[in-house]
């Protein structure tokens, strides 16, 4: 995975609120992984673990939904935070 796979990928979840949901009732790493795949991402498990979040600006952090969190679950989830 790329930066830019999971950058983009960040990008679509802000447009998506279907997305978003799923993304909240993701349980674990593999689920945000194969989320991320269902929408045409190449973004794994491992991928999302080994991403850091300095990697990303604050406002693409918050951006993702709006700042509610999300984008943290997804990163929590990853084992992240």
């Amino acid at each position: 995975m790329s930066l830019e796979q999971l950058k983009a990928f960040l990008e679509k979840v802000k447009g998506d609120t279907s997305l978003q949901e799923k993304l909240k009732a993701a349980g674990d790493a593999d689920a945000v992984a194969a989320i991320a795949k269902e929408t045409g991402f190449d973004i794994s498990a491992d991928d999302l673990k080994r991403a850091q979040p300095t990697q990303l600006s604050e406002e693409e952090l918050e951006g993702v939904v709006g700042g509610t969190g999300s984008t943290n679950r997804v990163l929590v989830v990853a084992g992240e935070c």
